[in-house]
């Protein structure tokens, strides 16, 4: 088994920005050399995170749409009384959404669905430089 981890930037706008890394990953494993195995996305931080989806207008405005119903901005939040930055909503979002995801390959081929993409999600309140570790574990 071989182990590589490969970093990406990304510059984010915040309020559930969500941008698809699908090609980012694709072009780090043709690069990696392997064939079979398993790649883990992570982004760096507290207020962003991974996820798949397709990735159309329609749906994204459905997934902005139902974060802001489940876990609105503008009800009081501790984490804003204590730090006065206004982005509790954003912790809590990230912390349910979660900040990995791992996703198979085979014949140097991630194993996705026809509609499925790998995203990354800003919740944040602002823009963002954001760091997504990509480490593929395989041979």
């Amino acid at each position: 088994m071989t182990v590589i981890t490969r970093t990406l930037t990304v510059e984010t706008r915040g309020n559930c920005h969500v941008i698809d890394i699908t090609q980012d990953v694709t072009r780090e494993l043709d690069s990696s050399g392997l064939s079979n195995g398993i790649v883990t996305v992570f982004i760096a931080g507290s207020t962003a995170g991974v996820t798949t989806i397709e990735y159309e207008d329609g749906l994204i405005n459905d997934f902005k749409n139902a974060w802001e119903r489940n876990i609105p901005r503008d009800i009081p939040y501790q984490h804003d009384k204590r730090w006065g930055d206004g982005n509790g909503y954003s912790h809590v979002r990230a912390s349910m959404q979660g900040p990995s995801l791992t996703i198979p390959f085979a014949n140097k081929k991630l194993v996705l669905g026809t509609w499925q993409q790998i995203v990354i999600v800003d919740f944040d309140n602002r823009s963002r430089s954001r760091k997504i570790v990509i480490q593929f574990l395989g041979e």
